[in-house]
């Protein structure tokens, strides 16, 4: 790859030419994934009449693929172009949902096509993902790592902030079916801009053995198990996963039915999560050299986890239940969005370059078992001993996680480390 001169690197990744066509093209994409995200359960709702149980399928399928996707793409992608499996899964996903006003135009719209589309663009997602932190790495180099991921997280963040609200806009001035051109022009959009850099890179070539799926799969867990720095991060992403998936599972049941609040009002309280999450990812690097990067990613996830004490904590007079709420989004997604820009720039420095795609695979993974998992476990517990109680065991299983990094080495590391374990995979 070329050389990028030390004067560029100390000007910020503001100076990279290739970074910023990666980032025009994320920024662009982000806010047509959040179209996409919102429009296509209103397509069912509106236009299909989709009862409960048929749109909670349809969020299944837009998940559930990233554990297959983890397990069987992961070193393909270490041994491929990743900056051609970005541009495929772009292209992908625009013609999966160019599909649905297709069908809208000529009246053939149905169920079982949503639920095709959903998978796939969700397989789709999962497989860019898994490229996506591989090649920021290959493209930015190892020191410029908590830069990109901060200024990528702000991207996302704002997307969260205005994406949505963009869609509902669409939903109402052109209906929900063509509202998926705009997320399909977009793809498209960010497929050319990517089709532009100009980096080259070395995909990672085994030269001693042949591959399998086996030893992808246990390359890419021992990677993780094998790295005193890693591991902890590890554990506790399949910690937060589990319990995580009782916030997604049971928030909107909560504060609409237990708390007895409007959706108008949540939608609010949720936007104040992006604007939260916009300030955090703004903030990581000023918190990550304040603390060092081990410290921070401790004491960041640590305040994010402690927010969502505020939720089972939401009871009395109106306004106190929307302060706590309100202080839990703020907080919550802010600190939480900088723990996640500080772990991802560690791992994806100290683990070898050549698995990476391996290495988040291996999440990918984990999130996609672990999270159906708790899922399942929250609706059932919300049933059997009622909502608020449910939360709290979410909650208070949460701050596992937090033991689990104080426990760590990670508490005394001050910065990245200088120099990779290698930049081969391990045997």
């Amino acid at each position: 790859m070329r050389a990028w001169s030390g004067r560029s690197q100390r000007a910020g990744l503001w100076q990279h030419p290739d970074f910023l066509k990666l980032w025009a093209a994320q920024a662009i994409s982000a806010f047509g994934s959040r179209i996409g995200r919102t429009v296509l359960p209103a397509i069912a709702i509106l236009s299909l009449d989709a009862r409960p149980d048929q749109i909670g399928i349809l969020a299944a399928l837009s998940i559930a693929p990233g554990a297959l996707v983890g397990l069987l793409f992961g070193g393909w992608v270490d041994r491929s172009a990743k900056r051609l499996l970005l541009i495929g899964t772009h292209l992908a996903r625009a013609l999966l949902l160019f599909t649905v006003p297709a069908a809208g135009w000529f009246g053939l719209l149905s169920l079982p096509q949503l639920y095709l589309v959903a998978a796939g663009v969700g397989a789709a997602t999962a497989l860019f993902q898994i490229a996506d932190n591989a090649y920021l790495r290959v493209l930015i180099g190892r020191d410029s790592l908590v830069e990109g991921n901060a200024k990528l997280g702000a991207t996302d963040a704002v997307a969260e902030i205005g994406g949505p609200s963009l869609a509902g806009l669409l939903i109402e001035l052109v209906t929900a079916p063509f509202a998926l051109l705009f997320d399909v022009v977009a793809y498209l959009s960010a497929a050319r801009i990517l089709g532009a850099i100009r980096a080259p890179e070395a995909p990672y070539i085994d030269a001693d053995t042949r591959p399998t799926l086996v030893r992808d799969l246990s390359i890419g867990l021992r990677s993780w198990i094998s790295n005193p720095l890693a591991r902890p991060m590890l554990f506790s992403f399949a910690n937060n996963s589990f319990f995580g998936a009782f916030f997604s599972t049971l928030y909107m049941v909560f504060t609409l039915e237990t708390l007895g609040l409007g959706p108008g009002t949540v939608g609010l309280l949720i936007g104040i999560g992006g604007v939260g999450a916009l300030l955090g990812a703004l903030g990581a690097r000023r918190a990550i050299a304040a603390l060092g990067i081990g410290p921070a990613i401790i004491w960041l996830g640590g305040v994010s986890l402690l927010a969502a004490l505020l939720i089972p904590l939401a009871n009395g007079p109106l306004w106190l239940v929307l302060l706590l709420l309100a202080g839990h989004q703020l907080l919550g997604d802010g600190f939480t969005v900088a723990h996640v820009i500080a772990a991802e720039s560690l791992w994806q420095s100290v683990l070898p370059l050549g698995i990476l795609g391996r290495a988040r695979a291996t999440l990918q993974v984990l999130g996609g078992v672990l999270m159906p998992l708790g899922a399942l476990t929250a609706g059932w517990l919300g049933t059997g001993w009622g909502v608020r109680p449910a939360v709290w065991v979410g909650v208070l299983g949460g701050l596992l996680s937090f033991v689990i990094l104080v426990a760590s080495p990670l508490l005394r590391l001050r910065a990245i480390p200088s120099v990779a374990e290698s930049d081969s995979a391990p045997g």
